[in-house]
C-alpha cells in the first residue's frame, strides 16, 4: 500500500490489491491510476473487477485525463 495520510476505504484496498496499479495517487475520494498505455482496456478491466466484487467505487475519466494515460477510482 502506497503511503499517504488518507485512508483508503476498504472497497479501495481490495481493488488496489486485486488491480495491482503501477502507478497510483491518492486522492481525497479515490485513486487517480497513471501510466496506462490501453486506457480503454484497463478501464474496462477496472469497471468488470469493481461489479466482480461488489465494489462501491465507479471510474471517471476524461479527455484531460486520457491525454496523460489515467483515470479515476472513486468511492461511489
Amino acid at each position: 500500500m502506497q503511503q499517504t495520510d488518507i485512508k483508503l476505504t476498504q472497497d479501495l484496498q481490495k481493488f488496489i490489491d486485486k488491480f495491482e496499479p503501477n502507478k497510483f495517487k491518492v486522492l481525497k475520494r479515490g485513486i487517480e491510476i497513471r501510466g496506462n498505455a490501453d486506457l480503454h482496456r484497463a478501464i474496462t478491466l477496472a469497471n468488470a473487477l469493481i461489479e466482480k466484487l461488489k465494489l462501491k467505487l465507479s471510474v471517471h475519466s476524461s479527455a484531460d485525463m486520457a491525454s496523460y494515460g489515467c483515470f479515476e477510482v472513486l468511492n461511489a
